[in-house]
């Protein structure tokens, strides 16, 4: 199983510029999350703050009981070999083929022999759907084989946690759909902790387990994704709904009268559900659609089960709009016993992060997440 990624209090600049500030959260062993935010939150600046590629300037990030922001650079290196990264271009080597290119990590961190290479190579490239291209050069396959050939690379130190930074950027609607499912299916067979940066409104509305947003150098809400999908926060509608009307602005922040003038006049149109489908895989209103499930003949996600557990046991801790989404997404033995009263609030000794829990019904151990934080969802 997946680690989980305890982020507390972060906060980051460049000179006199905050990216954000004082962002708390926990990513999830084992689950996929998804992080939103307009271009220019911060996001992919927070994907290299996460493997210690850039220094906070207050907060902590905790992998496997070390403190990341503070350790030692001998320690760093270690932890980072935790990590696997899908960068946006896939940040292949030009001059080598798929194969050295995939091979590269095994050949700089392991001392493997290059039979023990080529099983694992060959092994990820099957995984991603590449089989009988290891030959081939970047320059000569197109923008999604790219993205699955770096994907592959990402896998073949079995990471524990994986981050996407914005995979579905250059692609069209039908290869991110695969992309999508890809992911999904390797969730269900890696068990790996993984994080999305995106900002396609219908990869986050159908892949992940939990959801967050960031704007105004501020993590609006972070939790599962029902809490976000129907949340009536209004930077989280204008963002799902990618409509113009709201506190986002093309090039800077809207001031208040403005965005209370075009709030009412969208609501004088029919508020969101008059919007329809919109660009980017935004829906209109407010429904929760079903999340993907790995394809037929793989095996059940842990993560979704072990989420489920989680927010089976946080029902109290949403409004019912929420705890009815949530609901409808559970199974019929958790939704009994979360209805029979069987779960007991639990949070960790801070009371704010993600803390593995026995549950004394089952024997698989289950993550829950505390009462919401004001500013962080």
């Amino acid at each position: 199983m997946g680690v989980a990624v305890q982020v507390e209090g972060l906060t980051k600049s460049f000179g006199s510029q905050n990216i954000w500030s004082d962002v708390t959260l926990t990513l999830p062993p084992g689950e996929i999350s998804v992080l939103l935010g307009p271009s220019g939150t911060g996001k992919s600046v927070f994907l290299k703050s996460l493997v210690g590629l850039l220094k906070p300037e207050r907060g902590s990030i905790v992998i496997n009981d070390t403190d990341i922001v503070r350790t030692s650079e001998h320690r760093l290196y270690e932890i980072r070999k935790l990590f696997g990264v899908l960068f946006q271009d896939g940040a292949l080597f030009g001059s080598m083929n798929l194969f050295d290119n995939i091979a590269f990590p095994l050949r700089e961190h392991t001392k493997k022999s290059e039979s023990e290479v080529k099983r694992i190579v060959l092994e990820k490239m099957d995984m991603v759907g590449l089989q009988g291209a290891e030959g081939k050069l970047p320059g000569e396959i197109s923008g999604g084989m790219r993205k699955r050939a770096g994907l592959a690379r990402a896998l073949v130190l079995d990471p524990e946690i994986i981050l996407f930074d914005e995979p579905d950027s250059g692609l069209d609607p039908v290869r991110v759909a695969y992309l999508n499912q890809l992911i999904v299916d390797l969730n269900a067979q890696i068990d790996a902790t993984f994080l999305i940066v995106t900002h396609d409104i219908g990869t986050a509305r159908t892949v992940p387990d939990n959801l967050g947003l960031l704007f105004r150098r501020n993590l609006v809400m972070f939790g599962p994704r029902e809490q976000l999908l129907t949340s009536q926060e209004p930077v989280v509608r204008q963002f799902l709904n990618g409509r113009r009307e709201g506190p986002i602005g093309m090039s800077e922040e809207k001031d208040v009268a403005q965005v209370e003038a075009e709030m009412a006049a969208l609501e004088a149109r029919g508020g969101d559900s008059h919007n329809g489908v919109g660009p980017k895989g935004a829906s209109g209103g407010e429904a929760v659609p079903p999340q993907l499930e790995p394809s037929e003949g793989l095996p059940e996600r842990q993560g979704a089960r072990r989420r489920q557990e989680r927010v089976a046991r946080m029902l109290h801790e949403f409004d019912e709009t929420t705890a009815e989404a949530i609901r409808r997404s559970l199974p019929e033995d958790l939704l009994a016993r979360a209805g029979a009263g069987a779960y007991e609030p639990t949070t960790d000794a801070s009371g704010r992060h993600w803390a593995a829990q026995p549950d004394a019904a089952a024997s698989t151990a289950t993550a829950v997440l505390p009462r919401r934080q004001e500013g962080h969802g």
